[in-house]
């Protein structure tokens, strides 16, 4: 009864309206925050060496505070900043998709726990909406499309 319950879409979305609330309302204070994400949903812009990488938990820990925090930014699917890893502070653009925010943690105190599980649709909607873009970007691509719709 309870993994349907976490497995159900409108409680997913409800997750994430708070996941969504909660870092807006934590920015807007100027409040410094922690984030439990899913390593695996996590992209690095650019792509961080594996010296690095090797070292991370499927549970990893992002600090989101001083310059982190002022490149912080979100949207409806995504959270974005700017963070440096590693000895050398190789420096990385992080997205990090909201169903992949396990814990948001303030001074060592979780806030919030996220417990549902993402639908199948979402991660796959939001991989083709980025590969449309992808596709869309390059001016030649439009071009094909423009001659087929004619």
């Amino acid at each position: 009864m309870v993994q349907q319950f976490l497995r159900d879409p409108d409680f997913h979305e409800l997750m994430m309206l708070h996941i969504r609330e909660i870092i807006d309302l934590l920015l807007a204070k100027e409040t410094y925050f922690s984030i439990l994400t899913n390593i695996a949903d996590i992209r690095f812009d650019p792509v961080l060496p594996s010296e690095i990488t090797e070292h991370f938990k499927p549970i990893t820990l992002f600090v989101i505070a001083e310059y982190t925090f002022e490149t912080c930014s979100f949207d409806e699917y995504n959270l974005y900043f700017e963070a440096g890893f590693g000895h050398q502070n190789v420096g990385s653009f992080v997205t990090v998709p909201l169903y992949s925010i396990v814990q948001i943690i303030v001074e060592d105190t979780p806030i919030f726990i996220n417990l549902s599980v993402p639908p199948e649709e979402a991660p796959k909607k939001q991989k083709i909406d980025k590969s449309t873009n992808i596709f869309l970007s390059n001016p030649e691509n439009r071009k094909l499309l423009k001659k087929k719709k004619r």
